[in-house]
C-alpha cells in the first residue's frame, strides 16, 4: 500500500479527540460493499478502494487500542501501530475466504500493538519467550476482572494456553510485583517521568465512543452466537453455566448434573472454548 494512501488517512497524533470524531463519521460498509472494494483492490490495485476499506475500519482500531491503556503508552501511538496492522490486513485480505474484513484484521491489529508494547514498555521485557509473551497478554487482560487465581483457575489457564501451571503462577507474580502506580507519589519531582494519570484520558461517555462500543458489542455478540450454535448441546450448556450465567456453576455441580468426573467437565469446557475461538477467528 503506497505512502500516498497512508498520508491521506486521518492521524491520531496532535488532537486525539478530533481524530476519534473523524473516524467515527466514516461510514460502515455492508458485506457486499466490502467484498466489491476488496476485489477491486486485489485484482486492480485500486488504492481508492483500499483507502475506503481502511477508513471504514479505523474506529475498530481505536476500540482495540483502548484495551491497552494500562500499559502506560499513549493512545496516539497505540492507534498508529494498530492502523499499520489494519493496512497490512487490507493488503492480504481475500474476499473469497467468506469472512468479514474486521474478523481477519483483528489479528493483524493486535499483533502490531503487541509488538509495539514489547518494544517500548520496560515491564514487558520480563516476558522474553513466546510462551511468556502469550501468558503476559492473556493474564494482563484477565487481571482486569480477577484477583489472585486459585489452583483450579491456574490449571484452566495453563491448559487453554498449553503452558505449564508453574509458568502461569510465575507470570502472575511478575504482573503483581511490577505494575506501575497510576497516580505516582504525592511529592513527585517536577522533572520526574509522567505517570498514567497525567496523560490517560477517559472517552467512555463520549457519543462517538458509545456508538463504537455498541457496534463492536453487536458484532461480537453475533459472532459468539454463531460459534455457540456449532457446539453440541452438552458443551453449549457447560459454557453457558460456567461463563455466561449470572450465577456460574462449579465443576462439581456440572459433574453431578451429567454424571461424569470434574476433570471430564473441565476437558469438555476447554475443548469447547478452543472451538469457539477457532470459529470466531474464522
Amino acid at each position: 500500500m503506497s505512502t500516498a494512501l497512508v498520508g491521506s488517512l486521518p492521524s491520531p497524533v496532535g488532537d486525539l479527540d478530533a481524530y476519534l470524531r473523524a473516524v467515527h463519521i466514516q461510514p460502515l460498509l455492508s458485506a457486499e460493499e466490502e467484498r466489491r472494494l476488496a476485489e477491486r483492490y486485489r485484482q486492480h490495485q485500486d488504492l481508492n478502494a483500499a483507502w475506503t476499506l481502511v477508513a471504514s475500519h479505523l474506529r475498530f482500531v481505536a476500540r482495540i487500542a483502548r484495551g491497552y491503556d494500562g500499559y502506560g503508552l499513549s493512545q496516539e501511538d497505540l492507534i498508529q501501530e494498530g492502523n499499520v496492522g489494519l493496512m497490512k490486513a487490507v493488503k492480504r485480505f481475500d474476499p473469497d475466504w467468506g469472512v468479514r474484513l474486521v474478523t481477519y484484521a483483528v489479528y493483524w491489529i493486535r499483533a502490531e500493538i503487541h509488538e509495539f508494547i514489547i518494544r517500548n514498555w520496560r515491564i514487558v521485557k520480563v516476558a522474553t519467550t513466546k510462551a511468556q509473551r502469550k501468558l503476559f497478554f492473556n493474564l494482563r487482560n484477565a487481571k482486569k476482572k480477577l484477583a489472585w487465581m486459585n489452583r483450579e483457575e491456574v490449571d484452566m489457564v495453563a491448559d487453554n494456553l498449553s503452558v505449564d501451571a508453574d509458568d502461569v503462577i510465575e507470570m502472575e507474580a511478575r504482573l503483581y510485583s511490577r505494575d506501575r502506580s497510576f497516580d505516582g507519589p504525592i511529592d513527585m519531582e517536577p522533572e520526574a517521568p509522567k505517570v498514567p494519570s497525567e496523560y490517560l484520558q477517559d472517552y467512555r461517555f463520549e457519543p462517538e465512543t458509545t456508538l463504537s462500543e455498541a457496534e463492536w458489542q453487536a458484532f461480537a455478540h453475533e459472532r459468539l452466537n454463531e460459534a455457540m450454535a456449532e457446539l453440541d448441546e452438552r458443551s453449549r450448556d457447560i459454557i453457558n453455566q460456567r461463563w455466561l450465567a449470572d450465577e456460574k456453576a462449579t465443576l462439581q455441580e456440572l459433574s453431578e448434573k451429567y454424571g461424569i468426573s470434574r476433570e471430564r467437565i473441565r476437558q469438555i469446557e476447554s475443548a469447547a472454548i478452543k472451538k469457539l475461538r477457532e470459529t470466531v477467528a474464522h
